[in-house]
């Protein structure tokens, strides 16, 4: 499947789908530990068989990580720039104070949707979009947020919705 099959409209469907989605949401929040991450698991692997993500790149068109030390560590010197020099160049701060791309899209995402920095990504980018791995279940307002942007995550939502 494509993305922009699902992407066409996707905030104002998952607009319509909030309520639906919240409801999800929190029969998951009430789960024991682990059944949660199971379903949402199989439902990431299930979406993401059909899902090429170089064929959409909205993540990366549109929502800016927050760059933990680390990563500013690791792409300054991907860019043999000084974490000084990158900051100035890539970085600001937000209204938390925390670290994020002066600018959208991602100074790093090709017209191809390829990244240039891919092996040497931020850790959020890496993670995204938090639909598998440990921990989910502290994830899921997330997910509800990222259903209006990722095509995969809206898919996820809209099966886990048919199954609770």
């Amino acid at each position: 499947m494509k993305p922009d099959d699902v992407l066409k409209n996707l905030p104002s469907k998952a607009g319509a789908r909030d309520k639906e989605f919240r409801k999800t949401l929190k029969q998951l929040q009430k789960m024991r530990s682990g059944e949660a991450e199971i379903l949402i698991s199989s439902s990431d692997n299930r979406v993401f068989q059909s899902i090429d993500c170089l064929e959409c790149g909205n993540c990366c068109r549109t929502l800016g990580p927050r760059l933990i030390q680390r990563d500013i560590q690791r792409l300054a010197k991907t860019c043999n720039l000084s974490q000084a020099a990158f900051i100035n160049t890539y970085l600001t701060k937000d209204e938390d104070g925390d670290w994020v791309f002066q600018n959208m899209p991602c100074p790093f995402l090709g017209e191809d949707n390829f990244c240039s920095v891919y092996s040497q990504r931020p850790r959020a980018c890496a993670d995204y979009p938090h639909t598998h791995g440990r921990q989910i279940r502290s994830k899921l307002g997330e997910l509800r947020k990222n259903a209006a942007v990722c095509p995969g995550v809206y898919l996820i939502m809209d099966e886990l919705t048919e199954q609770l």
